[in-house]
């Protein structure tokens, strides 16, 4: 019979780490901390198989889980020598824990067990009548808000009420009398809402809050968690059952969350926080500002010890920064949660590299630590420090970064706004898991209450999100859409402000920003990365300040520089659109002929650059109406500048006009049609290299044709560029070796690919556009339907961002094998924008590429994903044998 339920206590457990997909994250960590002789509260741990059995047949259990469920709860009776609704009562809380952590977005219940009867037996035995008051309405809010979908902000405003009243600023300023009138608020408030009275019987309460804990694996923002962080292959949550313990005794308790180092920086320092008399949610709610972790020593330095050993014993024993919780019960501490701590990426290289100097883990365990997609938190802006800034007030910093953006209020206008591609900031008073799209969509969080450990600043760090919390010099007015601020400053619904993650700073206006500065352990991190991937990465870059920027990441090479981008600089469109309006081939030479040279300019300046490594350049690609103005006024003002009439200039923008352009005349065919356009690039090429090569330098250029969908089509290009190659190194008395391909973005093209390798010396992939002709997809209208494709599961991911392995890949793995069966030196690569996602370069890697490119910010992206697809491929090869 299978067994649902694992109990652990009194330094037993039935599981351990390694059982984190079937116990979750917190329930596997329980049972190793019990294991190691913490001093864990006892408990039980309802598998995610339970959670699995109970959505695949319509939310029921098991048979025998509940038989399971008693018997474990008689087991923790025992332990804890008290009984639910008995005396000496037991309260347990009742926790989720998937295996992969997902802060704040599934459902707690503590203080369960609570009644009349408990209240006044709890009363008699602690001699606290404030406590037991206070353990009774913290359960009827839990229960109700979690189990019962009583809005929260109900039991809130009946609690703001008695404060007023009663003259306090804090939940912890009333006394039993006033908690009292509260519970019995709550009572009412529950009644109404739900028709029904508060349960009083334990083992009812129980029930409803497991089934509770298992529904909130499918809620909103648990759902909305998963799609953002791409979450997928999980059972589903457990639930963890567990003796309560109490930090609300008075000053002699507390309660805090801790982590082993540092999650926003990596600095090897105790960082957390922590309440006197108080629960836990009340630290990661932000309802009261905590007080730092180092402070605990002061306040309580016999525990503050305990807790600096445990936490460094925790981080020895899994190799990795570890999130606490804990509870001081009247000088007595526990551990309730030990998981690893989520981190910035920042923090996550830093310690990365901290730990392979400490002996603590190998170079290849800290290529794998860090998360290739967070890297891109690292490549971005910060605020200008020369900038004069109007400092309006500050906060805790709770995640670090630079933003710019419009005020909002609420998580539903954010997501809207951010959704539109509008910059905005999230202002709150605090957040809460219901607020997950719209942290994701803006641009920073900024919140009144709260600290480092609180929901915003957890869910921000995770995200690479900048965040400031705990700001209590800002005061909200919801009402009028508000806040403010030091001085009286009132910032209003709209307005610009500028948010410093890092110093806590809250800004009025925008601040202009500064390029990120890489640090020594990006670079240590990276080269690490270097010694175990085998794929290449190249980069995307179209003039010679993107080609800086790309070798500065450690690109390899220019795997896709677009010609037509660099018509659009300065007057250089003029030449082009001169070129558009020729009549004949001679008019059309006479304009390409001002375009020669400032097209070899701009290859010897990339060649320069790259030092040496191969530089891939695609010949014209786009079609020609793209150069010409759609808008009257534009066309007029060119009508003007060639001394011609608006009509003539219509004519041509119609003659060009296409239904379909990105299947048109465009590519390949523009040189079929127009030779003489490539003829100009292919010369240009190799005068800019023939010109480098003097200098005493070495160039490698690559010659694309793009589009290509035949061996006729590359035929008729190769020839002539071979021709004028000759001519050019003749003329300059030089040789230079070069290379000659095609990018593979036509279907057509992968099917054929033997015949079209025996002529091709590489091929690249060019993935945006494979992509949209394998699912006829249009890529600028796809935005329309994409996300209801994405939302039913019809699609996984957006094929245009994460690389299609059933269809897509399986053309381009068919072009690999088939192009190296006829030339087993084919060179092969991928330079759309899928060469910068991780999923889309480990495919690459399984797939036998030689390299990838991406844009100069993605390329440190791509060579640590290069890299942990080189282990993770050597590790499975391993476990097969």
């Amino acid at each position: 019979m299978a067994k649902y339920v694992h109990y652990f206590g009194n330094g037993q457990a039935e599981g351990d780490a390694s059982m984190k997909p079937l116990l979750g994250g917190k329930g596997s960590g329980l049972c190793e901390m019990t294991k190691l002789g913490v001093n864990v509260p006892p408990g039980f741990v309802i598998s995610t198989e339970t959670c699995k059995y109970f959505y695949d047949h319509d939310r029921r259990y098991p048979d025998g889980l509940e038989a399971e469920i008693d018997a474990n709860v008689r087991r923790l009776e025992d332990a804890m020598g008290a009984t639910l609704g008995g005396d000496p009562p037991l309260l347990v809380s009742v926790r989720s824990g998937a295996a992969l952590s997902m802060p704040g977005m599934m459902d707690t219940v503590l203080n369960l067990g609570m009644n009349r009867a408990v209240l006044d037996r709890l009363t008699k035995r602690t001699g606290n009548a404030r406590f037991a008051w206070d353990a009774y309405r913290r359960f009827i809010q839990m229960f109700g808000d979690v189990v019962m979908n009583v809005d929260r902000h109900r039991f809130e405003a009946e609690l703001d009420a008695v404060k007023k009243k009663s003259g306090a600023a804090r939940d912890t300023d009333l006394g039993a009398a006033q908690l009292e009138e509260v519970t019995n608020q709550y009572l009412r408030v529950y009644r109404e809402a739900t028709g029904q009275p508060f349960p009083e019987d334990p083992r009812v309460q129980l029930r409803h809050a497991i089934d509770a804990v298992f529904g909130s694996w499918m809620n909103e923002r648990a759902v909305k968690y998963r799609q953002i962080y791409k979450i997928t292959g999980l059972l589903g949550t457990a639930v963890t059952v567990q003796a309560m313990v109490f930090g609300n005794l008075g000053d002699s308790s507390g309660t805090g969350v801790c982590f082993t180092r540092d999650p926003a920086t990596g600095e090897n320092v105790f960082y957390g926080e922590f309440l006197l008399n108080a629960q836990g949610e009340d630290v990661v709610a932000g309802t009261r500002t905590p007080q730092p972790i180092r402070d605990l020593e002061k306040a309580m330095p016999v525990v503050y010890k305990q807790l600096v050993d445990i936490k460094n014993r925790l981080e020895r024993h899994f190799h990795d920064v570890q999130d606490c919780e804990f509870t001081v019960q009247e000088g007595k501490l526990f551990i309730l949660q030990t998981r690893t701590g989520k981190r910035t990426a920042r923090a996550a290289v830093k310690i990365a590299c901290d730990m392979v100097a400490e002996k603590m883990i190998d170079e290849k365990t800290a290529t794998l630590r860090v998360d290739p997609a967070d890297l891109d938190q690292l490549l971005h802006p910060t605020f200008d420090p020369k900038a004069k800034k109007e400092v309006i007030a500050k906060g805790i910093p709770g995640s670090p970064g630079a933003a710019v953006g419009r005020v909002v209020f609420t998580a539903d206008e954010a997501e809207a706004k951010g959704g539109a591609g509008e910059a905005v900031i999230l202002v709150r008073t605090e957040t809460s898991p219901e607020d997950i799209g719209g942290m994701h969509a803006a641009k920073a969080i900024l919140t009144a209450r709260g600290g480092k450990t609180s929901h915003a600043a957890v869910v921000a760090r995770g995200m690479g999100k900048c965040c400031v919390v705990g700001c209590s010099d800002i005061t909200l007015d919801l009402d009028k859409k508000q806040f403010t601020a030091r001085g009286g400053v009132v910032v209003k619904d709209g307005d610009w402000i500028s948010v410093d993650g890092t110093s806590g700073e809250v800004v009025l206006g925008r601040v202009p920003t500064v390029d990120a500065e890489l640090g020594a352990e990006f670079e240590k991190l990276l080269s690490f990365a270097d010694k175990f991937r085998t794929l290449r990465v190249r980069a995307n870059a179209d003039v010679p300040a993107d080609a800086r920027m790309a070798h500065r990441f450690g690109a390899e090479g220019i795997g896709l520089c677009r010609t037509e981008h660099m018509f659009f600089e300065g007057d250089r469109i003029l030449a082009v659109r001169e070129m558009i309006l020729a009549n004949g081939v001679e008019e059309r030479k006479r304009a390409l002929a001002k375009l020669l040279p400032i097209q070899r300019e701009d290859f010897v300046g990339i060649f320069r650059e790259m030092q040496g490594l191969p530089v891939t350049i695609r010949l014209l690609d786009p079609p020609l109406h793209e150069f010409l103005p759609q808008e009257p006024e534009a066309q007029a003002e060119m009508a003007r500048i060639f001394n011609t009439t608006i009509d003539v200039i219509r004519k041509k923008v119609n003659a060009l006009h296409e239904f379909n352009p990105m299947m048109g005349h465009r590519g390949c065919r523009l040189g079929v049609t127009y030779p003489e356009v490539y003829d100009m690039q292919t010369t240009a090429i190799f005068e800019a290299a023939c010109a480098v090569t003097r200098e005493k330098k070495s160039v490698i250029p690559e010659i694309m044709i793009p589009l290509v969908g035949s061996v006729a089509e590359f035929d008729f290009f190769e020839t002539r560029i071979r021709q004028i190659g000759k001519d050019v190194m003749a003329r300059a008395g030089v040789n230079v070796a070069y290379l000659v391909g095609t990018m593979i973005e036509v279907p057509r093209a992968a099917l054929l690919a033997a015949e079209i390798a025996k002529s091709a010396e590489f091929f690249s992939f060019g993935t945006n556009d494979l992509t949209q002709m394998t699912f006829g997809f249009s890529r600028d209208d796809s935005g329309t339907f994409l996300p209801a494709y994405l939302e039913h599961k019809i699609l996984a991911d957006d094929p245009f961002q994460t690389l299609d392995r059933d269809g897509v890949g399986r053309l381009v793995k068919l072009a690999v094998t088939e192009g190296r069966s006829a030339r087993p030196t084919l060179k092969v690569g991928i330079c759309g924008e899928h060469g910068g996602d991780p999923s889309s370069v480990a495919f690459c890697h399984e797939a036998g590429l030689n390299y990838v490119s991406c844009s100069p910010f993605r390329v440190p992206i791509a060579r640590l994903a290069a890299a942990q697809a080189a282990i993770q491929g050597k590790a499975a090869k391993d476990a097969a044998l």
